[in-house]
């Protein structure tokens, strides 16, 4: 019998979701102790004043370590990332730095989050698993009931009238235990992101330095494509035109002297070094901005780029709609540069582009059975495309180990 998908779907979540939840039961309780203890010593000693000091340390070093284990425990099990905010330590310790450093961090979120909200998450978590437990005993009543002796399950007044009973509301409960799990999950997942990750203030200023960076960047990498751009005009193009006007020169200036097969041959050569030069100025223009990129779409402009490249490139693009022309220019630029470096030094045979949009992400993949050794941190061309693809706030990454393969992976943020 074939499982609906959307039904084993469901079932995946649920146990995703109670997992998750049965996870959190023991960090949610760690704390615990520690103001119990103090709370019983206190009663029972008198001295606060030693039991609020130990317990405040216990606190303040255990809050870390429990924020970090619930970190991990949401991406790893749901994939919640709860951002992380590192900011700098005062390099010299007095009261007063350690007074602003304790005002940056504000770590009062996270210490309440884990002393007083904890516990009574882990109380939720608890009452969803007992719930579960009671779901699962109820739909399985009848089944139980085959480990009672024959004679004492005949006996039993309540079997034809409380299995069944027990029966229903199992089943009524299992169905409705993914919706419960799920928006329980959900509650927990928005109070760490407001309580153990950054404070809106806080990621507004972690946008403002990324802005920043960014921003650098950006006149970084132009500043350095235009010296591209005017080394290769000057190196290529240039040479070309100087030879063509030379050799039109002396063409015209010993017309009448020389021999007819030596005329021809400087004509010709000044004809070879025209097409030459326009090849390259075509050659230029494509590198800029490729016309099919902008009439036709990635595509397009993708296919002829393979077709051009000395590799044998597989090529797969997969877009629900044309994306906005800066993502496609980006986008064309990173696979145009990856693949340049595989002919170049990678010295490979073979290339495979995978270009697909999920959602709101245009994914761009090349890998390439080249040398490896990559790096895109070593101020090479790849330095230039990480920076190109952080101006759209995009990801890049770059896996290029000694022997091969490379892969290199952008995500380009591409909602309209």
């Amino acid at each position: 019998m074939t499982i609906p998908a959307g039904l084993r779907r469901t079932v995946l979540r649920a146990r995703r979701d109670t997992g998750f939840l049965a996870a959190g039961v023991l960090p949610h309780l760690a704390l615990v102790p520690v103001w119990a203890w103090a709370a019983a010593t206190t009663a029972r000693t008198g001295n606060w004043l030693l039991t609020v000091s130990v317990s405040a340390a216990l606190v303040l070093l255990g809050a870390p370590v429990l924020t970090a284990v619930q970190r991990a425990r949401y991406r790893v099990l749901i994939g919640v990332d709860v951002p992380r905010l590192t900011p700098t330590a005062p390099e010299r310790r007095t009261w007063a730095s350690t007074a602003r450093w304790l005002a940056a961090t504000r770590p009062w979120r996270k210490i309440g989050y884990h002393l007083l909200l904890g516990p009574l998450l882990a109380l939720l978590e608890l009452l969803v698993l007992a719930v579960a437990a009671a779901c699962l005993a109820g739909a399985t009543a009848y089944a139980w009931s085959w480990v009672l002796p024959t004679g004492s399950r005949q006996d039993w007044f309540g079997y034809l009238t409380q299995l069944p009973a027990y029966t229903a509301a199992g089943l009524l409960l299992l169905c409705a235990l993914p919706w419960a799990a799920r928006a329980v999950v959900r509650a927990e997942a928005r109070l760490a992101l407001g309580l153990l990750g950054p404070s809106r203030a806080q990621r507004l200023q972690e946008r403002v330095d990324q802005l920043a960076v960014s921003r650098t960047d950006l006149i970084e990498a132009v500043d350095a494509e235009r010296r591209r751009i005017e080394r290769d005009l000057h190196d290529g193009t240039q040479q070309r035109l100087v030879s063509l006007a030379v050799n039109l020169g002396l063409a015209i200036a010993t017309r009448p002297d020389l021999p007819s097969d030596a005329r021809d041959e400087v004509i010709a050569r000044a004809h070879l070094d025209a097409k030459e030069a326009i090849t390259e100025l075509n050659d230029l223009v494509r590198g800029l901005h490729p016309a099919v990129l902008e009439d036709r779409g990635l595509d397009a402009a993708l296919s002829g780029l393979a077709a051009r490249t000395p590799l044998s490139v597989r090529l797969r693009v997969d877009l629900e709609e044309r994306v906005a022309p800066n993502v496609e220019s980006v986008a064309y630029f990173v696979i145009s540069e990856a693949l340049a470096n595989a002919t170049k030094h990678a010295d490979a045979m073979r290339a495979e582009v995978l270009v697909r949009q999920v959602g709101g992400v245009l994914r761009v993949r090349v890998t390439d059975d080249g040398l490896g050794g990559a790096d895109a941190a070593a101020g090479t061309g790849l330095t230039g495309l990480a920076k190109r693809v952080g101006s759209l706030d995009g990801a890049f990454h770059v896996s290029s180990p000694v022997g091969g393969p490379t892969t290199i992976t952008a995500e380009l943020p591409c909602a309209r």
